[in-house]
């Protein structure tokens, strides 16, 4: 297992542009923007307990279900992008806004312990009957992260105080013990957070009951099952299961003996990242192997090229191996943006550059794509081609991929870097800086570079005092012809190792490291068992992968254009993001004007076009219009 461990966000100070300007978008207009939404919705009133309880905003589904049974959980998750925000500026209002929640949520927390508003407010005799469906410790998962975060940024425990209450009675009602319930939610998401209140207060239960809830997960007799008879035993009405199996939940076997990623995409990226928390934490090669199966499987059959995954709306996630769509694709943002999570778990469980570029891809794509340029739209799913109909949207019926995406930009700068007792590991590059301690010598490190735009880094390392540590240089997957040089002293690249050149010497103050990593664009092709890319090709430069968008390519839809093997790329400024680097292209448009009919047996008239396509997370930022990742590739 790696010994190095990621460096809190709080301790690394943003300052390239490029995530300055997300970060600064984000504290200023996201995280407001979002508790107005919550209050328009009556999310936030829902936690005051209103009695006789309002008629539901979202009605039950065909299933019974109703998307307000994990209300908790977006306040939850708002406060932990709110206070990630405070940890870069304290703001009073902010402040007050998450301090009336804490009230609300003091309030109603039962004498037990118990805090869940949906069933405390609607059918407090049913609590914990239904955690296959109704999310309850889906829900007490994101707002302990709530209050963990809370905590951390502004040093007050009454929220965390709330939430170990809670946890003490969960404890007391599940587990292994005489008169215990052996469950688990249907939805993961508690098994992280408690990962994180262990790591936070170093108390073993929270560590365990993390352990027995992903060890008792697909176990036999099926806690699910016994839970729907014990529902029919009090005669409640069976909220309908629309799945076949419990792969949905990832709970159809025990998860050391899963092999192939099903079901539920957040869910799925959820669970696996509290398994690696528990295989680094315990040392437990079974649950790290179990991981690498599953990381394969997504690797090799199921991730979509801007590392979005799961193409199915029917279940939010995965069906079978290649079922890729482009047009379809689902790819929730919530599911990339957990990806990340289990990224970076799994990097930190061997230090292997292979997940570093992976973490990287989707939080470049596949998680950024979901936050528009002004801070307050949003993308739920994230196609790869668009017929021009799809557009962001303010808020959502389930917004959890709101408050996901925000708070992932508000603690990007936790993803940077990792430190041991003995060195130093960049992860990503963008611009930062920061102060370690490595080896009991202060050590200040700041990376400048205008990354992702061009692949310049120049690493100052400046110990107080002549130190001998590792600098542990991430060498993108992505990238060919990487250089290096210390001092003006060029080194060998090839010794890299699992995507690592380690740097060992005696730094000394103004220090410099220079890497170099080439960024030309490139064509991706697909595996040719991805049938909906054959034929396409995908562009992509350093992290970011490209699209075509009708707006840079007028004249009509862009899935008219077509461009040819032979043609060359080129990479060049644009104006739609400070700067930003577009690439184009001499390419084909197909005619289509003197079409007057669906069929003919004549083939349509082509003609030259210059073809520009813009990074993907980009798109959708200037009106509607057609878009396409997987472009047509001609002959030529």
């Amino acid at each position: 297992m790696s010994r190095y461990a990621p460096l809190p966000f709080s301790h690394v100070k943003l300052e390239g542009q490029f995530w300055r300007e997300r970060l600064e978008t984000v504290l200023t207009r996201t995280v407001p923007s979002q508790h107005r939404k919550l209050a328009e919705y009556g999310i936030l009133d829902s936690l005051k307990l209103p009695d006789p309880p309002p008629p539901l905003r979202f009605p039950r589904a065909s299933n019974g279900f109703t998307v307000q049974v994990f209300w908790d959980s977006d306040v939850g998750k708002w406060i932990e992008a709110a206070s990630y925000a405070l940890s870069h500026r304290r703001d009073p209002d902010i402040e007050n806004k998450i301090e009336a929640a804490i009230d609300d949520l003091e309030m109603a927390q039962a004498p037990d312990g118990y805090l869940n508003c949906w069933y405390l407010g609607r059918e407090p005799e049913n609590r914990w009957t239904n955690l296959r469906d109704n999310h309850e410790f889906y829900n007490a998962g994101h707002l302990l992260e709530g209050a963990i975060a809370y905590f951390q940024a502004t040093g007050r425990r009454r929220f965390l105080d709330i939430m170990e209450r809670y946890l003490d009675h969960i404890y007391s009602v599940f587990g292994r013990g005489d008169g215990q319930k052996r469950g688990y939610d249907g939805h993961e998401e508690i098994e992280l957070a408690l990962m994180k209140l262990y790591y936070l207060t170093g108390e073993r239960r929270h560590l365990d009951f993390a352990a027995y809830l992903v060890d008792e997960r697909g176990q036999q007799p099926h806690y699910f099952d016994m839970e729907r008879e014990a529902r029919a035993a009090r005669g409640l009405v069976e909220q309908r299961y629309p799945f076949p199996n419990y792969e949905y939940s990832q709970s159809h076997k025990p998860v050391r003996e899963q092999d192939k990623v099903v079901g539920h995409a957040v869910r799925a990226m959820y669970l696996y990242t509290a398994m690696a928390d528990l295989a680094a934490e315990l040392g437990d090669a079974s649950l790290k192997r179990a991981c690498e199966v599953l990381w394969n499987d997504v690797m090799n059959t199921k991730m979509y090229v801007t590392a979005g995954l799961g193409p199915s709306a029917h279940n939010e996630g995965f069906t079978h191996d290649y079922d890729l769509p482009n047009q379809t694709a689902y790819a929730e943002t919530c599911a990339s943006v957990a990806l990340i999570f289990w990224a970076q778990r799994m990097l930190h469980l061997d230090l292997d550059g292979k997940y570093g570029d992976i973490l990287e891809l989707a939080m470049f794509n596949g998680a950024l794509s979901g936050l528009s340029r002004d801070g307050e739209h949003y993308f739920y799913a994230n196609p790869l081609e668009s017929d021009g109909r799809p557009s962001r949207w303010e808020w959502h019926t389930c917004p959890c991929c709101t408050m996901n995406v925000s708070r992932l930009v508000a603690s990007v700068s936790g993803y940077f870097l990792s430190t041991a007792a003995d060195g130093v590991a960049f992860h990503l590059y963008g611009g930062i800086s920061t102060e370690v301690e490595i080896g009991g010598t202060r050590v200040a490190l700041r990376e400048v570079s205008d990354y992702p735009w061009r692949g310049e880094v120049a690493i100052h390392v400046d110990p107080r005092s002549p130190a001998e540590f590792d600098v542990k240089l991430r060498i993108p997957g992505w990238c060919t012809g990487a250089s290096v040089s210390v001092n003006g002293r060029s080194l060998d690249v090839a010794q890299a190792e699992r995507g690592y050149l380690t740097v060992r010497r005696i730094w000394g103050p103004g220090d410099i490291i220079r890497l170099n990593l080439p960024m030309p664009p490139v064509r991706l092709y697909a595996h040719p068992a991805a049938i909906a890319d054959a034929g396409r090709v995908a562009l992509k430069r350093g992290p970011l992968v490209y699209c075509l968008e009708e707006v840079d390519n007028p004249g009509g839809r862009v899935q008219r254009l077509r461009l040819p093997r032979k043609a060359e790329l080129h990479a060049e400024p644009y104006n739609i993001f400070d700067g930003a680097v577009a690439l184009t292209a001499d390419g084909v448009a197909v005619d289509e004007s003197d079409f007057t009919q669906l069929y003919r047996t004549t083939p349509p008239t082509e003609q030259t076009a210059v073809v520009t396509a813009i990074p993907y997370f980009l798109w959708a930022n200037r009106g509607q219009g057609t878009m396409v990742v997987w472009v047509p590739e001609s002959a030529g």
